[in-house]
């Protein structure tokens, strides 16, 4: 036999107490959490840490405790993510048709095409460095490893984990950049002395 018990069950089964929350509320409250950071270990404590120290069995017992050793943190917490709330709630006041169309449109549009054609972007920046001109790599270029121009240089644009791959037998005859796509950057690792003179 198997049975499941979702998590809201099993914290009801332990506290003896039901919380409900109007529709949406947890799902504002937890991004206002994140953007806060009232959950943090600064603000209530390093909580894998705590438990293991807690000596007591029941919920009441670590309630108890808890609130011993962190008199403030429910209160800390509370307040910052209640001052993101209004703060949201500021934003939201000022959120129209207009600004939710221009935010669709960044994200389908120029994040998507970003997202998937930044090598156009990494072309223009390490071409900037040295004050060249850039352009994409023609099909024939590309069929030799080449994924742009440089001046007047071939160059191929690989992500960082190309390096420790060793190129996959790959012969390549032009200089490298590599990049390291991360969440909110593209790191790039680029050396092109080739093109500081001329």
């Amino acid at each position: 036999m198997k049975i499941k018990i979702p998590n809201a069950q099993i914290q009801e089964l332990l506290s003896g107490k039901r919380y409900n929350y109007l529709k949406y509320a947890t799902q504002i409250m937890n991004l206002a959490n994140q953007n806060a950071q009232g959950t943090r270990a600064k603000v209530v404590g390093q909580m894998s840490d705590l438990i293991q120290q807690f000596e007591g069995t029941t919920l009441a017992d670590w309630e108890k405790w808890y609130l011993e050793s962190y008199p403030t943190a429910i209160d800390d917490a509370s307040d910052k993510v209640w001052e993101m709330i209004k703060a949201f709630q500021e934003g939201i006041k000022k959120i129209d048709r207009d600004t939710v169309r221009q935010w669709v449109e960044e994200l389908v549009i120029v994040k998507t095409f970003a997202g998937l054609k930044f090598q156009q972007a990494i072309l223009k920046a390490v071409a900037a460095k040295y004050n060249k001109q850039y352009r994409l790599a023609t099909p024939e270029e590309e069929s030799r490893g080449i994924d742009g121009i440089i001046g007047d240089m071939g160059v191929s644009i690989k992500p960082i984990t190309y390096k420790t791959k060793f190129g996959l037998n790959e012969m390549i005859d032009v200089p490298i950049i590599f990049y390291n796509k991360k969440k909110s950057e593209i790191v790039v690792e680029f050396d092109l002395p080739q093109l500081e003179n001329g």
